[in-house]
């Protein structure tokens, strides 16, 4: 298993990974399967784009396939450039159990590691999924506090734990 930044060429394979994802998870997911859907392929290209404070993470398994995903953004601003963010982690149901989601956040930290002035790096996580949370918690993310009702999909209301490790 390798990772890698994705790029403007991994647009059509991220894409399909990341609709799956909707599907397969929505509940877990700002963003909805009907709203990325109708997205261009140049959309999906800028989207992927890699900047100075914004990337994709990728991760393929041995036949070269993308598996899993996790997108890291920088804040902006004098007052919020020491955080980063982690959203649209996923990793591919069949694929889940083999130690991806595990390397795929290390690598991430490893990465921001170089980005002078960054301390700390945040994320939410749907409250229920414990999974999730065992595997940010394993890496060293710590559980800072809980949005009550922060996604409402199918007239559910899902509830977010707020994470973050120091760097």
């Amino acid at each position: 298993m390798n990772s890698r930044v994705l790029d403007e060429q991994d647009a059509q394979e991220y894409q399909a990974l990341r609709l799956r994802a909707l599907q397969t998870n929505p509940e877990s997911f700002g963003s909805t399967y009907e709203r990325e859907v109708e997205f261009s392929l140049e959309a999906v290209q800028a989207r992927l784009k890699p900047m100075t404070d914004k990337f994709v993470l990728g991760t393929f398994d041995e036949r070269g396939s993308l598996v899993g995903t996790a997108t890291f953004v920088r804040e902006s601003g004098m007052k919020f450039a020491h955080k980063g963010n982690v959203f649209g982690m996923y990793v591919a149901p069949e694929s889940r159990g083999q130690g991806i989601g595990t390397f795929l956040i290390n690598k991430l930290i490893m990465k921001v590691k170089d980005c002078e002035g960054l301390e700390q790096i945040n994320l939410t996580v749907v409250s229920n999924n414990l999974a999730a949370k065992e595997l940010y918690k394993s890496v060293g993310f710590e559980v800072f506090g809980t949005e009550r009702n922060a996604l409402k999909y199918n007239g559910e209301y899902y509830d977010e734990d707020l994470m973050v490790i120091q760097l």
